[in-house]
């Protein structure tokens, strides 16, 4: 039987899309739904406990017994809260809302970078960017970055969002928010996190000249990532 899933809020951005449709078993329940979008973002475990579930616009259990054709819609909480935004967006980033959203009482700092278009590269003037991801790995690579900094630096959440599609000079391609009790830390973190996401992501940008595009010359893959006796 078929399935349409419907996202919300902040699960919308991380999946990089409205809805889905789900191939299920006969006899499939809800959990069936969640388990299977557990495993696309394995880094959010708060998200799936903070869930409601909708089936055909009327709230339900997880064992609620799915049919063809029904609509579940998977719900975060209404009042927003402050859970990290790790999510491919192709409308412009509200950098603002963003840093506004990550900061608690507990932190010390929240330590920005904003990657921005700009009007030239070597000596040719740009007129736009188009940005494209193989974009289910590229969330599973973002979410386990942010995850290993707040593990590794000693940060208390990340936030990572990335722009894809056609970008002008001056907008914002991608943006990280780090925060955290101490400026050290954050600062660390956020270095460390667009140094690794430009190297290990998933993300291609072409350059539109006035002159002719090129694909941008990428840094290359970890020797640890690239198999071994390709040359």
């Amino acid at each position: 039987m078929r399935v349409t899933v419907l996202f919300f809020g902040v699960l919308r951005e991380m999946l990089a899309s409205e809805s889905q449709t789900l191939d299920l078993p006969q006899g499939a329940t809800v959990d069936a739904v969640l388990g299977h979008f557990r495993q696309l973002l394995p880094q959010q475990p708060k998200l799936w406990s903070s869930l409601a579930i909708a089936v055909n616009q009327s709230y339900a259990p997880t064992g609620c017994l799915l049919r063809d054709g029904d609509e579940v819609a998977l719900l975060p909480p209404v009042s927003g809260g402050c859970m990290p935004l790790i999510a491919l967006v192709t409308e412009p980033i509200d950098s603002v809302s963003l840093v506004r959203n990550i900061k608690q009482g507990e932190d010390g700092a929240v330590v920005v970078f904003d990657g921005i278009v700009r009007d030239n590269t070597r000596g040719r003037r740009t007129q736009y960017l188009i940005y494209e991801a193989y974009e289910e790995m590229a969330l599973r690579q973002m979410q386990a970055l942010a995850q290993e900094a707040i593990t590794e630096h000693g940060v208390r959440t990340v936030s990572i969002v990335h722009r894809l599609g056609r970008l002008e000079v001056g907008e914002t391609s991608v943006l990280i928010a780090v925060a955290s009790a101490h400026r050290a830390q954050a600062f660390e973190a956020c270095r460390w996190l667009i140094d690794t996401l430009k190297k290990t992501v998933p993300i291609w940008k072409k350059e539109h000249f006035e002159d002719g595009a090129v694909w941008a010359d990428g840094e290359p893959f970890p020797s640890s990532l690239v198999e071994k006796g390709m040359a």
